[in-house]
């Protein structure tokens, strides 16, 4: 009988380290990284070093696509991250404009995704989406504050299981060049549920009020994981 239960926590343990080192693949990446290895493979007739960085290009657009599973805390009275990155600014703001929020106090949580952070987004917390509103525009460095203005964006209004507005904005950014957008309006979600993901670069901004903040400037956080308020 102990033998059985240490077999079990033995294949429990070996089934989420094989899923942390290769993780799943998001179907967006699938093309990409078809590409990469059929140029590493005809690489190798002509060049050995060519053929090499090519290899690596591969590994790095695996690593770029990849879609891990993650736990959420199931509690919506936290918010949990929509995107994995760093936070570059915590600031009190108005609303969106697009959303019809302009004259609405929100507390902005902005979380930079460089190019080597997971990019697929999640919900932050359980509710359904009431809106969703796509921005074509420019393709400024995310990290700049005017990009969340100027650049090519997405936005979803999500109305939680507390009655609560949080708008989430996918910000395209200096490389990325396509925002994929994986829900549809009145889809009801659960927190920490995928939504969609930025190709190559980008950010993330959530809007809230009436939460105190758990996340700091600096941080660097995980989506679906990481905790940034609470009522």
């Amino acid at each position: 009988m102990i033998f059985i239960h240490i077999k079990r926590n033995y294949q429990t343990i070996l089934t989420t380290m094989m899923n942390n080192i290769f993780p799943q693949l998001h179907k967006e990446g699938f093309k990409f990284l078809a590409i990469s290895i059929i140029i590493t493979f005809i690489f190798w007739f002509f060049s050995n070093f060519l053929a090499m960085i090519m290899f690596v290009i591969s590994i790095w657009v695996y690593y770029f696509f990849r879609d891990p599973n993650r736990v959420s805390i199931n509690d919506n009275t936290y918010l949990v991250s929509p995107a994995d990155g760093l936070i570059t600014e915590i600031s009190e703001i108005n609303g969106p404009e697009e959303m019809g929020l302009e004259n609405k106090k929100f507390t902005r949580i902005s979380i930079f995704m460089n190019i080597f952070n997971c990019h697929v987004n999640r919900t932050p917390v359980e509710g359904v989406v009431e809106e969703i509103f796509y921005k074509p525009g420019k393709f400024l460095n995310a990290s700049l504050d005017k990009a969340s203005k100027e650049n090519e964006r997405n936005y979803y209004k999500i109305k939680s299981i507390k009655g609560e507005e949080v708008i989430i904005v996918q910000i395209a950014g200096l490389i990325a060049r396509r925002i994929v957008c994986e829900v549809s309006r009145d889809q009801k979600l659960i927190q920490g549920e995928r939504i969609g993901m930025i190709r190559f670069g980008s950010r993330v901004d959530l809007f809230f009020n009436n939460k105190k903040i758990l996340a700091k400037v600096g941080q660097n956080v995980t989506a679906g994981e990481s905790l940034l308020a609470r009522d």
